[in-house]
């Protein structure tokens, strides 16, 4: 239904209950990622045009199309959360691809109760992709029928930003601000930006320099080329625009530091003095010999522009879903490992791939005629270009992020799999790789790496870093004329590649890469031996794991038992809970795997962050404050009942120890203590298993000499207790770097824990990410600490750093480093009295 002005008034497509954005359950949807707009709850079967336009796109899968009304304003239908999982069953298309549609006429019928049955919601969007041009009004009403009036799409001003009107309809708000990020607002705070308005329902817009994005676009913020220092306008418009404008400026005015630890950060090219050697620059140190392998990226042939439109849709549909599922399951392995950089790094390319600017150029490239290949490459180079010609070399190092998407979704429409036959020990050159590159090159064992462009403070020098994989960035591009196969030398502590090395030096490189060998072989040899100190006190390296075949690379790699078993893996990714049996089965593997070692095993830890689909909890505004962990019980006894029952029926019982997570008070710990035993009348057992109160809250530390009256023992979980303690979100993008667990006031908390603990003779353990660092294993012996849970590759060289101390002199100086004014103290003191070799 047109209107003045070139507006509109969409009608309902369906009837049924209308909700906002913000309370449909899908993240993507619910942040505005994908454009604003609103939800209904169907109750017919069939989906209406809201408007009279062409429809300019159909999902393979027929859930979803998008039409393009009269005015210019595109409008995105998609029937169901998840119903491209259907693959097309339950859905039958009226209209095609190109049809002129009339407002109200049937477009596409599809099945309720298989909906209801098989997909994660009913719920369906109605969304206007296009929101730079147009925005949304909604019309105040609870629940439509089709054909009833639904939302207004008016059109914006072009390059004029809404003045603030005391009696407008809608409220607003808006503010300057001075950009604090170091480099200006590039990928990783444009990222934080994009996460801080996704946490409420305004929609909320960046200005500067005469143009504007939403905060929704991470290309789109990236585009504007803010750099450090410079002033711009956020609008926020919405019933939450004061709260979410707050929220904008604290984290736009934040500041904030690239987390880089190589020994140069700038990405200037060194003039190179030296015969024989190109000087670079250092991303990741390390010495490395072997033959080089050249790299070369993909080239697409010229392409003759007349694809069919539908098909070519259908081939990007399916090769970005397949890039989606690659990049979640390297978050999930992220995560499983506690790579938090590695973690960021892929939640940003994620996030990029489900950026609407990039989707939109690709689909316009394609309704034009170009092949999805094409039309992928050259949205992606449009933006690059963008981002290249600010001239600012941060903004060009993230443009390398949207170069990897290119390859990642060029090899899945090429079907294309990343292989190629390295030789061994080789050293990879390339002119820039990519993270993705970087993570397969990694896992095909490659000795090193070096780049003829990229700078130190790239993604790529990040996960180089985190793989202790050497790596020389800025190498110039004659490193890419350097015949393949010849033998070179990466001293890329040094950022220098010699090219032509001649026997000495070769001889000098294997030497000391053998001497560092021999170290981690004499570390692995001893790897199943206990450790102790050199005057006698003994303690436990234990590893954390996931799942039974994640224990049995901790029992072969030396640990002296699980120290944390994260349940979770049995509860996520999945429909429906596990029942009492699967449990029970799981958790038997897990220990069958361990031998005769004990298994701490940590009761199901969700709520906050961690969510499951078969569990709805409540909306949050603060999830990590709110029911996760033990608090589950509250809510969902009979989650937790099971779990227990499960655990009790392993065998043999005694070396299972129940370990329960987020408690926060003594009667948490008597209730559960007071239930396991109920249940252990009721299984007829006459031994309960060992049960532990998880350190994460403060307020658990204060108390933990109460609680350490009714626990077995205790285990600090360092990294909640350090986000908790400090006041920073350990996701959060701009605050990562600072949430240091060898902060003074965390020591102080580990040591009032252990204190508490051995007034009733109890034992404490760290599960937490500080029990892998080596800087910290003395001080945490120090303070009292007899158990250390670690990442199962980290076993034998932290049981190698606890036989070479000294546990009364860890004691005394640890003492002094609680009175330090910082964590960057903390760690240089650590450095002078335990150096690491």
């Amino acid at each position: 239904m047109p209107d003045n002005n070139n507006d509109l008034t969409l009608s309902a497509p369906l009837s049924g209950p209308v909700l906002t954005l913000g309370n449909v359950p899908d993240d993507v949807f619910a942040s505005g990622a994908m454009g604003d707009g609103i939800a209904i709850d169907p109750l017919n079967d069939c989906l209406h045009a809201p408007c009279a336009g062409v429809v300019i796109h159909v999902a393979r899968t027929g859930h979803a199309l998008t039409i393009r009304a009269d005015n210019g304003a595109e409008v995105l239908l998609h029937v169901g959360i998840d119903t491209v999982e259907l693959q097309g069953e339950g859905f039958a298309l009226l209209v095609q691809q190109g049809a002129r549609v009339s407002n109200g006429q049937p477009l596409v019928r599809f099945d309720l109760d298989r909906i209801a049955r098989q997909c994660k919601s009913l719920v369906s969007l109605i969304i206007l992709t296009n929101g730079e041009q147009f925005e949304l009004r909604p019309v105040a009403v609870n629940a439509v029928k089709v054909g009833e009036a639904l939302l207004r799409i008016v059109a914006r001003q072009a390059g004029v930003v809404q003045p603030v009107m005391a009696d407008t309809a809608e409220a607003h708000a808006s503010a300057s601000v001075r950009i604090t990020h170091r480099g200006g607002l590039h990928a990783r705070p444009a990222a934080l930006i994009r996460k801080t308005a996704q946490g409420f329902s305004s929609l909320s817009q960046l200005h500067f320099a005469g143009k504007s994005a939403s905060c929704a676009s991470l290309i789109g913020l990236m585009g504007l080329g803010i750099g450090e220092q410079d002033e711009v306008q956020v609008t926020c418009r919405g019933q939450d625009c004061d709260a979410a404008l707050q929220a904008l400026v604290a984290a736009l005015s934040l500041t904030t530091a690239e987390a880089v630890q190589a020994p140069v950060i700038a990405a200037a090219r060194p003039v190179n003095r030296e015969a024989g050697v190109l000087q670079g620059v250092c991303a990741a140190p390390g010495l490395v010999c072997g033959p080089l392998f050249r790299l070369n990226s993909i080239e697409l042939p010229e392409d003759p522009r007349n694809h069919a439109r539908h098909e070519q849709l259908q081939h990007l549909d399916s090769a970005l879903e397949q890039v989606r599922g690659e990049i979640r399951n390297t978050l999930e392995h992220a995560r499983q490992r506690q790579a938090v950089e590695e973690e960021e790094i892929f939640a940003a390319h994620l996030a990029l791939l489900e950026d609407p600017t990039l989707l939109e150029a690709a689909t316009a490239a394609i309704e034009h005629g170009s092949a999805a290949t094409h039309a992928w490459r050259d949205a992606i180079q449009a933006q690059c270009a963008v981002l290249l010609g600010l001239g600012k070399p941060l903004f060009a190092e993230r443009a390398n992020d949207l170069r990897d998407l290119q390859q990642r979704v060029l090899r899945a429409l090429l079907g294309e799999a990343w292989q190629f036959e390295l030789p061994a020990g080789a050293i990879v050159v390339a002119h820039e790789l990519t993270p993705s590159d970087l993570l397969q090159l990694s896992a095909q064992n490659a000795a090193g790496i070096c780049m003829a462009e990229g700078g130190a403070t790239s993604h790529v020098a990040i996960l180089a870093r985190g793989k202790d994989l050497p790596c020389v960035v800025a190498l110039g591009s004659e490193v890419l004329a350097i015949t393949q196969g010849q033998r070179v030398v990466l001293d890329a502590a040094n950022g220098r590649l010699e090219l032509n090395p001649d026997d000495a030096r070769h001889a000098q490189v294997h030497q000391i890469r053998d001497a560092q060998k021999q170290r981690r072989q004499l570390q692995q040899a001893q790897a199943h031996a206990a450790a102790s100190t050199l005057d006698g006190v003994g303690i436990e390296v234990a590893a954390n794991v996931a799942s039974s075949s994640e224990a049995q690379i901790a029992y072969d790699n030396g640990a002296d038992g699980v120290g944390l078993l994260r349940t979770e893996f049995l509860f996520v990714d999945r429909r429906t809970a596990p029942d009492e049996q699967e449990q029970r089965q799981a958790y038997q593997a897990v220990m069958d795997a361990m031998g005769d070692k004990s298994v701490i095993i940590r009761t199901i830890d969700v709520g906050g962050d961690k969510q499951l689909d078969y569990l709805p909890l409540p909306a949050e505004a603060n999830p990590v404050l709110g029911l996760r962990g033990i608090r589950m019980a509250q809510v969902r006894p009979e989650l937790l009942d099971q779990q227990l029952r499960a655990l009790l029926q392993v065998s043999p019982l005694q070396r299972c120890r129940i370990l329960l997570p987020m408690v926060s008070e003594v009667d948490e710990l008597l209730h559960i203590r007071q239930r396991l035993d109920e249940l252990c009348a009721e299984l007829q057992l006459t031994q309960r298993p060992e049960l532990g109160v998880m350190i994460e809250v403060p307020a658990a530390a204060l108390m933990a000499e109460q609680l350490a009256e009714h626990a077995d023992f205790l285990s600090i979980g360092t990294n909640d207790l350090s986000q908790y303690t400090l006041a920073m979100d350990r996701d959060h993008a701009g605050l990562a770097a600072r949430v240091d667990a060898l902060h003074p006031a965390l020591l102080r908390l580990i040591a009032q824990t252990c204190s508490g603990a051995a007034k009733h003779g109890r034992w404490v353990g760290v599960c937490g990410a500080l029990a892998s660092d080596p800087l910290a294993t003395p001080v945490l012996v120090g303070l009292g600490v007899r158990e250390l849970s670690v990442s199962p590759p980290q076993i034998a060289a932290i049981k190698d750093r606890v036989r070479h101390l000294d546990a009364a002199q860890c004691r005394q100086l640890s003492q002094a480093l609680l009175n330090l004014s910082s964590a960057g103290a903390v760690r240089q003191a650590c450095q002078h009295h335990w150096p690491l070799s």
